[in-house]
């Protein structure tokens, strides 16, 4: 089966590049989210190619008001993976690794023309790994970035320019994560009982900080890394560590959404801590991680949807809500350096037990 990639220089395997190994739940993904310099504005981008279900969906969702706005599109992909618009949402890679652009037209009520430019050459995150007895249900790579934004976005009609000193961060991953229905038979014995996960890309005055945290429901880490990184680094610059920790953190009430948190960095200078202050919620169902947008769920041939989102009626502590990213303004303090104030993400997703936190 040839399709329009097959022209360029990018094969990984002897097939055509429509056939993505033999894995049914492989992904190619890209991911976005800015925020302005106070928090009024916070929005996000998901969209995801889904070679062997044959479809590609995009999401957009911004915070207004108290409100999270959405726009949901799938597709059936016809195979052609370089065609990277799915109704009104569309990416264009500027220059790779450095510049993307995202562009939205008139999604339901929704629209925005957004760049992305980034800080530094974008980190490759430790490849993720995960196996249920001898079953794949996570192998994939990730790249991050942290990025500057320009732009403009608009809801019904009133248009608003993202302000100077806005920022953020995007990533880019693909291989193998549960994509589409359920699978109708799970592997046996069902030998993962609990998800555990902590993502903090964190945007400072001349650096960006990275940490995330796979674990098992003991606490036991199975990815983890940490970086520092300064603006222009070039590939494989900065700090990277494996022995950061989230530290002090407590629950919010009836949610498994943190209230704040310490992350603990060592380095050879001494410990470095970054101390976050959570202030707004974005919820990731809006970009269609879970509920019924899930990513790679079959919709026709094309379908896009509105949604809103009142997060100030929104149950926090449901089933679907406890996939979040918590905007954050964050401290850095570390030796021989004034404290620095910045602003990131604390995202985190706990599914079942987690023995450190007391959830069963």
């Amino acid at each position: 089966m040839l399709t329009k990639a097959d022209d360029f220089p990018i094969h990984q395997t002897p097939e055509p590049v429509a056939h993505a190994g033999t894995d049914r739940n492989f992904y190619d993904r890209y991911f976005f989210n800015g925020y302005s310099p106070d928090g009024a504005t916070y929005f996000a981008i998901a969209f995801g190619v889904y070679p062997h279900l044959n479809i590609a969906d995009a999401h957009f969702s911004v915070i207004r008001d108290g409100v999270q706005h959405c726009v949901h599109a799938s597709k059936v992909l016809h195979s052609e993976r370089l065609d990277l618009n799915v109704g009104p949402i569309s990416i264009t890679v500027v220059e790779p690794l450095q510049t993307l652009k995202v562009t939205v037209q008139d999604g339901e009520g929704l629209a925005a023309e957004l760049t992305f430019t980034g800080r530094a050459f974008p980190i490759e995150e430790p490849r993720f790994t995960r196996r249920i007895g001898p079953r794949a249900f996570m192998d994939y790579t990730r790249l991050t970035q942290n990025i500057r934004c320009a732009g403009w976005i608009e809801i019904d009609g009133v248009r608003q320019d993202l302000p100077g000193g806005t920022v953020g961060s995007r990533d880019r991953s693909w291989g193998i994560r549960p994509v589409g229905a359920p699978d109708p038979q799970p592997p046996v014995p069902m030998t993962m009982s609990g998800f555990f996960w902590q993502w903090t890309p964190l945007n400072f005055a001349d650096r960006s900080v990275f940490f995330h945290v796979n674990a098992d429901p003991d606490g036991s880490a199975w990815n983890t890394r940490a970086v520092i990184l300064p603006d222009g680094a070039p590939q494989g610059g900065g700090y990277h560590t494996a022995a950061a920790r989230m530290t002090g953190v407590e629950l919010v009430p009836g949610t498994r959404h943190a209230q704040g948190g310490v992350l603990e960095i060592p380095s050879e200078g001494g410990l470095i801590r970054v101390n976050f202050e959570p202030f707004l919620t974005f919820l990731m169902r809006g970009i269609g991680y879970s509920g019924a947008w899930r990513h790679g769920a079959y919709k026709g041939e094309l379908v896009v949807e509105r949604e809103e989102i009142d997060l100030a009626a929104a149950n926090m502590g449901a089933p679907e809500h406890v996939h979040i990213q918590a905007l954050s303004r964050v401290t850095l303090t570390a030796p021989g350096e004034a404290p620095q104030q910045g602003l990131g993400v604390f995202e985190q997703l706990i599914a079942g037990p987690y023995q450190p936190y007391g959830l069963a």
